[in-house]
């Protein structure tokens, strides 16, 4: 039998990466993250900026969904 992958996405070794530090952070916001994050805005009564990176947008997604229990 093999061994359980132990580098995968779901692995104690595994790390996400400070959207702060992203490459790409400062870009402008993904047409999907842009969707999901309004939904989530809507659901909490909150407003988005349109011009939003996605650093910010995915950080907002993550306070979001901790406000209105969806995600994880």
């Amino acid at each position: 039998m093999s061994e359980a992958n132990s580098t995968g996405p779901d692995s104690p070794q595994s790390t996400e990466k400070d959207p702060d530090d992203w490459v790409t952070g400062g870009e402008p916001a993904t047409g999907a993250q842009k969707s999901y994050l309004n939904t989530l805005a809507r659901e909490a009564g909150e407003d988005v900026p349109d011009d939003i990176s996605k650093g910010d947008a995915s950080k907002k997604i993550d306070e979001l969904q901790e406000e209105t229990g969806r995600g994880q």
